[in-house]
């Protein structure tokens, strides 16, 4: 009798720890965040001259050193730049390309650039199946304006690109995350 006690106490205790677990099956994938530690602008003059490159590179991502920022040169005035972006993660042998997660992942995906001092203007030249920008390839063009600035660039994961006007570059109505977001030191001659 003892023995069929203990069993019916193990079978009823079975039951409950099979009927109330959390687990599922089927869990929804993860899409994990990129790691970027390293984000270079090219800046090619249309017509000939010099390419200005820029360049953030963060080795140790959120360690204590922070990122080396550098810029090659000024940029030149009343002049249109085809400008390309290229994303790696260095903490992998060799280096990884994130521009082919982005372009994979490009309806998710979106470059901002905010630049000081009216120094540029700029035009997307690359964009998803929607026909909404993503920013890898974009012109740069930069008036008669000649002095110094900022120009940041941000990558947004996830924000809102949609016909309502946040298309066209205007990260402060875009949401999403922030993916790398780097500050750049320019100047216009």
């Amino acid at each position: 009798m003892k023995t069929l006690k203990n069993l019916s106490i193990l079978f009823i205790s079975a039951l409950v720890f099979t009927a109330c677990s959390s687990d599922d099956d089927n869990p929804e994938p993860v899409n994990e965040e990129e790691v970027i530690t390293t984000l270079t602008a090219t800046l090619v003059p249309v017509g000939g001259g010099t390419t200005i490159t820029l360049q953030t590179q963060d080795l140790d991502g959120d360690g204590p050193n922070d990122p080396e920022i550098t810029v090659s040169g000024a940029l030149a005035a009343n002049t249109t730049y085809n400008g390309t972006l290229e994303l790696l993660n260095e903490t992998e042998s060799p280096a990884e390309s994130i521009n082919e997660e982005i372009e994979e992942e490009d309806e998710d995906h979106q470059f901002f650039f905010q630049i000081t001092n009216s120094l540029a203007t700029f035009t997307y030249d690359d964009f998803d199946e929607d026909g909404n920008p993503v920013g890898l390839e974009f012109t740069v063009t930069t008036d008669d304006t000649t002095g110094a600035g900022t120009l940041t660039i941000t990558l947004r994961h996830e924000p809102s690109k949609s016909a309502n006007g946040v298309s066209d570059g205007d990260i402060t109505n875009a949401g999403g995350e922030t993916d790398i977001q780097a500050v750049f030191s320019i100047s216009v001659k």
